[in-house]
Order: structure tokens, then sequence, then C-alpha cells
């Protein structure tokens, strides 16, 4: 059984249809690398699986169970965590107060568990060296490792990341895909989003192509890099 499937997943906006009938299965401990053109719909399917936006039709299920009607914060509750491709953290809060709130309110741990739980993030994220500093005066790598370890406090089976290299050095990309590399060996499902596709491709096990709103091409990293139809969309190159 899947962690995560989407069946014939749909969000429009006017005539417009970022989604269009999306079908998708996510194994426990697989990570599935989404690619796509910016305005293809990667974000809006995102947001459809953790429930910041709403299925116009179709139904999204977690652990084999329909979650199409839950409310973010109880989808976080069932161990969906995410990133945003913009780094959100409360700026005026340390760091260590960042990952205790998302424990807290995330994962719903109690105050004792929720400290324990973001000092392991911190040491698991490289962040602990800046664990009293303001959020807000953070480097972008360290504002991205944030945004990954806010979401890790809440303790996801399911871990969402939108364009999460985004932005980054080629070295500071590399850090971050090591990090990545260990979550992943702890047993975390990954969805990711990424532009940085030499990142992506290290790490993938799957690639799910979407152009307009539908899927393009699903399979093997290497097989769907290599596919005329994804080369022609997304890089723009002719076979």
């Amino acid at each position: 059984m899947a962690l995560l499937a989407l069946h014939a997943v749909s969000k429009a906006y006017g005539a417009l249809k970022v989604t269009d009938s999306i079908t998708l299965a996510v194994d426990e401990g697989e990570t599935l690398g989404i690619l796509g053109p910016n305005g293809a719909g990667k974000t809006t399917l995102f947001n459809l699986i953790s429930g910041d936006v709403r299925v116009d039709a179709g139904r999204v299920e977690y652990e084999g169970r329909d979650v199409t009607g839950l409310k973010p914060h109880q989808r976080c509750h069932a161990g969906i965590g995410r990133s945003y491709q913009v780094p959100q953290p409360f700026g005026n809060m340390s760091v260590f107060e960042n990952l205790v709130t998302a424990a807290c309110f995330g994962g719903k741990q109690c105050e004792r568990e929720a400290w324990q739980t973001a000092h392991e993030v911190l040491e698991q994220t490289g962040l602990m060296p800046h664990a009293n500093r303001p959020a807000g005066g953070l480097t972008l790598l360290d504002r991205k490792r944030l945004e990954l370890a806010r979401a890790l406090a809440t303790r996801p089976r399911l871990l969402l990341l939108d364009e999460i290299a985004g932005g980054l050095t080629e070295h500071e990309a590399g850090v971050l895909v090591d990090e990545l590399r260990r979550i992943k060996a702890r047993g975390v499902t990954m969805i990711w989003i990424e532009h940085v596709v030499h990142a992506l491709l290290s790490l993938a096990d799957r690639l799910f192509v979407i152009n307009f709103g539908q899927k393009l091409a699903e399979g093997e990293p290497q097989a769907v890099m290599a596919n005329a139809e994804v080369r022609r969309v997304y890089m723009g190159m002719e076979a």
C-alpha cells in the first residue's frame, strides 16, 4: 500500500486548470522528484497534498485513508510535513524557538518532548551554533536549513520539499543534499520539487514530470531525463 496516493486530483482557477486529473502513488521510504517548467502546477500539487488548497475533484489518500477533507494542521498532525519555496520563519524568534513551536503545534508534542525534538533537529541540520540567533538574521543557506528543520520538528512520515536548493551555490546545495540523504536513510518519505536538477537526480528514486497541470512523464530518473518530450518541454532541447 502506498503511503500517499492521489486519484485524479484537479484544481482550477476560473478557466485555468492548474492541476488536471493527476494520479500518483508514493511508496514509504521513496524519494520522488517533481519536475516541470515554471507555471506547470507543481506547487499547487503540493498545496493540494498539504491541504493549503482544496481540490475541485479527485481524492487524496494518506496511509490508506481519505484525507481530502482534512485541514492543513490535521494533515500535519497525521505526519505530512512541508517546506516552502520562500522560507517563512518567525523572524523575531530564535531558531530554537521556531523549532519548539513547530514541534508543539505541528507535531502535537508536549513542552518537554518539543524541547528534546528541537535539540535533536538542531544537531541533525547543523543549526546548533545558531540556536539562539533570531531567525530573521540567518544567511540564505541557514534559512533553508531552518525551513527544513521546522518541517522535521513535526516528525513527518512524508516530507514535501519545495525548491529547497533554489538560490544556493553549488557547494551549499551539496551540503543540503547531504542532509537530505541522511533524512532519507532514516526512512522518511520525500517528494521534492526542484529546478537544481543535478541535486534532485543525486537523491530521487523516481521522477514525475508535469506540464500544464498534467503528467508528462514518470519513471526511473535517467530514463525520464532522456525522454525526448521532457527534453523539449523542460530543457528546451530538441532530440
